[in-house]
């Protein structure tokens, strides 16, 4: 299963039920880093270091990011579902299916209605 590093604002219920579809996930508050405004360059500069793959719901600034800086271990940036588990499904879903992440950007948005 993948190595995740979910950052400040993404949602806690995804990050647990991430783990009981058993990826290993560490949070910007497991890592002590939060409430500390640290820049987003550096929060993927140490998903990066840690070899981890970023989880964000912050899309512009992570998708130009990737852009400027294509050499991390991948990034998930995803649109705000209040839907926890069928978030997680999805992401666990997209992370399967894809046998490289490193310099990967993916995108995981809630269905169309």
């Amino acid at each position: 299963m993948a190595q995740f590093y979910a950052d400040e604002n993404f949602p806690l219920p995804v990050v647990e039920e991430l783990r009981v579809l058993g990826h290993d996930v560490s949070t910007t508050q497991e890592s002590g880093r939060a409430d500390q405004k640290i820049p987003d360059e550096q929060v993927l500069a140490f998903a990066t270091e840690n070899k981890r793959i970023l989880l964000t719901l912050n899309r512009k600034h992570f998708i130009r990011l990737h852009t400027e800086q294509p050499d991390h271990t991948g990034i998930i940036v995803c649109t705000f579902d209040p839907d926890f588990v069928g978030q997680a499904h999805r992401i666990h879903t997209d992370v399967i299916e894809q046998s490289v992440f490193s310099g990967v950007l993916l995108r995981v948005n809630p269905p169309l209605k």
